[in-house]
Protein backbone atom coordinates (compact mmCIF):
# COMPACT_ATOMS: atom_id res chain seq x y z
CA UNK A 1 0.00 0.00 0.00
CA UNK A 2 1.41 3.42 -0.99
CA UNK A 3 2.03 6.03 1.67
CA UNK A 4 0.23 9.35 1.35
CA UNK A 5 2.60 12.25 1.34
CA UNK A 6 1.35 15.42 2.96
CA UNK A 7 2.12 18.58 1.09
CA UNK A 8 3.55 21.33 3.21
CA UNK A 9 2.09 24.78 2.73
CA UNK A 10 4.67 27.26 1.56
CA UNK A 11 4.25 30.87 2.59
CA UNK A 12 4.62 33.26 -0.30
CA UNK A 13 7.79 35.28 0.13
CA UNK A 14 7.53 39.00 0.73
CA UNK A 15 9.41 41.22 -1.66
CA UNK A 16 12.56 42.67 -0.14
CA UNK A 17 12.09 46.11 1.37
CA UNK A 18 15.26 47.43 -0.23
CA UNK A 19 16.68 50.92 -0.25
CA UNK A 20 15.92 52.07 -3.79
CA UNK A 21 16.76 55.82 -3.74
CA UNK A 22 18.14 58.53 -1.50
CA UNK A 23 17.92 62.32 -1.35
CA UNK A 24 20.75 64.55 -0.15
CA UNK A 25 19.69 68.07 0.86
CA UNK A 26 22.25 70.88 0.59
CA UNK A 27 22.55 74.54 1.46
CA UNK A 28 25.01 75.03 -1.43
CA UNK A 29 24.36 72.63 -4.33
CA UNK A 30 27.65 73.43 -6.08
CA UNK A 31 29.66 72.78 -2.94
CA UNK A 32 27.78 69.51 -2.28
CA UNK A 33 28.29 68.29 -5.86
CA UNK A 34 32.03 69.05 -5.63
CA UNK A 35 32.27 67.22 -2.28
CA UNK A 36 30.50 64.02 -3.39
CA UNK A 37 32.11 64.02 -6.85
CA UNK A 38 35.57 64.27 -5.23
CA UNK A 39 34.82 61.82 -2.43
CA UNK A 40 32.96 59.06 -4.28
CA UNK A 41 33.19 59.92 -7.99
CA UNK A 42 29.42 60.44 -8.20
CA UNK A 43 28.05 62.07 -11.35
CA UNK A 44 25.28 64.68 -11.38
CA UNK A 45 22.70 65.53 -14.04
CA UNK A 46 19.88 68.09 -13.86
CA UNK A 47 16.55 66.33 -13.47
CA UNK A 48 13.17 67.92 -14.07
CA UNK A 49 11.13 67.33 -10.95
CA UNK A 50 8.53 68.99 -8.79
CA UNK A 51 11.41 70.59 -6.87
CA UNK A 52 13.45 73.26 -8.67
CA UNK A 53 17.18 72.56 -8.82
CA UNK A 54 16.85 68.78 -8.41
CA UNK A 55 19.91 66.80 -9.55
CA UNK A 56 20.10 63.07 -10.28
CA UNK A 57 23.03 61.33 -8.57
CA UNK A 58 24.62 58.46 -10.48
CA UNK A 59 26.59 56.50 -7.88
CA UNK A 60 28.27 54.40 -10.58
CA UNK A 61 27.44 51.18 -8.75
CA UNK A 62 26.05 47.95 -10.12
CA UNK A 63 22.34 47.72 -11.05
CA UNK A 64 21.36 46.92 -7.45
CA UNK A 65 23.11 50.06 -6.17
CA UNK A 66 20.58 52.83 -5.58
CA UNK A 67 20.89 56.18 -7.28
CA UNK A 68 19.73 59.37 -5.65
CA UNK A 69 18.95 63.04 -5.86
CA UNK A 70 20.52 66.27 -4.67
CA UNK A 71 18.14 69.10 -3.78
CA UNK A 72 18.05 72.40 -1.92
CA UNK A 73 17.53 71.97 1.83
CA UNK A 74 13.83 72.56 2.57
CA UNK A 75 14.06 73.24 6.33
CA UNK A 76 16.88 73.42 8.92
CA UNK A 77 16.43 69.82 10.13
CA UNK A 78 16.22 68.36 6.60
CA UNK A 79 18.73 65.52 6.40
CA UNK A 80 19.51 62.66 4.01
CA UNK A 81 16.38 60.63 3.29
CA UNK A 82 16.42 57.01 2.17
CA UNK A 83 13.56 55.61 0.09
CA UNK A 84 12.48 52.03 0.75
CA UNK A 85 10.62 50.12 -1.97
CA UNK A 86 7.25 48.73 -0.87
CA UNK A 87 4.44 47.04 -2.83
CA UNK A 88 1.87 49.59 -1.59
CA UNK A 89 2.45 53.00 -0.01
CA UNK A 90 -1.14 52.96 1.25
CA UNK A 91 -0.66 49.73 3.21
CA UNK A 92 2.82 50.71 4.41
CA UNK A 93 1.71 54.06 5.91
CA UNK A 94 -1.04 52.27 7.83
CA UNK A 95 1.59 49.91 9.23
CA UNK A 96 3.94 52.83 10.07
CA UNK A 97 1.18 54.42 12.17
CA UNK A 98 0.18 51.12 13.78
CA UNK A 99 3.80 50.62 14.88
CA UNK A 100 3.99 54.11 16.45
CA UNK A 101 5.57 56.02 13.57
CA UNK A 102 4.30 59.21 11.97
CA UNK A 103 3.38 60.11 8.41
CA UNK A 104 4.96 63.52 7.74
CA UNK A 105 3.96 63.84 4.07
CA UNK A 106 1.10 61.67 2.82
CA UNK A 107 1.14 59.62 -0.37
CA UNK A 108 2.27 61.85 -3.22
CA UNK A 109 2.43 61.04 -6.93
CA UNK A 110 5.53 61.42 -9.05
CA UNK A 111 3.84 61.40 -12.46
CA UNK A 112 4.50 58.31 -14.57
CA UNK A 113 6.95 56.93 -11.98
CA UNK A 114 5.21 56.08 -8.72
CA UNK A 115 4.16 57.26 -5.28
CA UNK A 116 6.04 58.21 -2.13
CA UNK A 117 5.26 59.14 1.46
CA UNK A 118 7.65 60.65 3.99
CA UNK A 119 7.52 59.09 7.44
CA UNK A 120 9.23 59.28 10.81
CA UNK A 121 10.09 56.22 12.87
CA UNK A 122 9.73 55.88 16.65
CA UNK A 123 13.27 57.29 17.07
CA UNK A 124 12.49 60.48 15.07
CA UNK A 125 14.42 59.36 11.98
CA UNK A 126 12.89 60.42 8.67
CA UNK A 127 12.56 57.94 5.80
CA UNK A 128 10.44 57.58 2.69
CA UNK A 129 8.34 54.80 1.24
CA UNK A 130 8.35 54.29 -2.54
CA UNK A 131 5.85 52.42 -4.70
CA UNK A 132 6.76 52.02 -8.37
CA UNK A 133 3.70 52.70 -10.53
CA UNK A 134 3.98 54.11 -14.06
CA UNK A 135 0.27 55.03 -13.96
CA UNK A 136 0.84 57.54 -11.14
CA UNK A 137 -0.56 60.97 -11.92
Amino acid sequence: MAKRVQKRKVKPSRPAASVCWFDVPADDLGRAKKFYRSLFGWKFAKLSAAIADYWHIDTGGKDASPAGGLLPRIHPGHSITIYVAVPSVDRAVVKVQKLGGTVCKPKTAVPHMGYFAICEDTEHNTFALWEMNQRAA
